[in-house]
């Protein structure tokens, strides 16, 4: 029981991990190109694209991270002086117009990853077929959807408070501050 809640864990935050590693990677193979030019006056042709392609992945698989942590940017400041059921009402609207956006934007993307796309296009340096390099915006947006209606049920059905962890920071700091002074 352990292992497969474990297993479970890692599945639910792999987004998290790949984010990780790619930033990882793509920051040593700049750091090596960095260094290659200076100290060697060789430059590693194929580093800085496969650097670029390495930092588009990690921007839209990080919006998944966001979504998941319920930390994208947006305008809340107006819900505190709202009733809560009024509240959660608009922002499950918002959340949804979210969702048919990106839901859109996956059919848009996988007709022309899959349908559009010229099978020979290739990447410069690395010879990749530039579909390889495309297929995250389906799967970035798809995730998202998911991120996000996980979200609303959180929020709509369980009753949960969900927090941007600067949020949570701050208000895990005002309650530590209003315990200090009451002590």
């Amino acid at each position: 029981m352990t292992f497969l809640r474990n297993s479970l864990g890692w599945l639910n935050d792999i987004e998290t991990l790949v984010c990780e590693w790619l930033l990882a990677l793509f920051v040593i193979l700049l750091f090596a190109q960095i260094v290659s030019r200076q100290l060697f006056n060789h430059s590693i042709a194929w580093s800085e694209e496969l650097s670029t392609y390495m930092f588009v992945w990690f921007a839209y698989l990080g919006a998944v991270v966001a979504a998941k942590m319920s930390a994208h940017n947006r305008v809340t400041v107006h819900f505190q002086f709202m009733p809560k059921w009024m509240a959660t009402t608009l922002m499950t609207v918002a959340d949804l117009l979210w969702v048919a956006f990106n839901l859109y934007f996956v059919w848009l993307s996988y007709d022309f990853v899959f349908n559009r796309m010229n099978l020979f296009w290739k990447s410069q340096t690395l010879g990749v077929p530039m579909k390889y390099i495309y297929m995250i915006l389906p799967i970035a947006f798809t995730l998202m959807s998911i991120r996000v209606l996980w979200n609303i049920y959180l929020r709509v059905v369980k009753g949960e408070e969900l927090l941007d962890p600067e949020t949570a920071e701050i208000k895990k700091m005002q309650q530590n501050n209003n315990a200090q002074a009451s002590s």
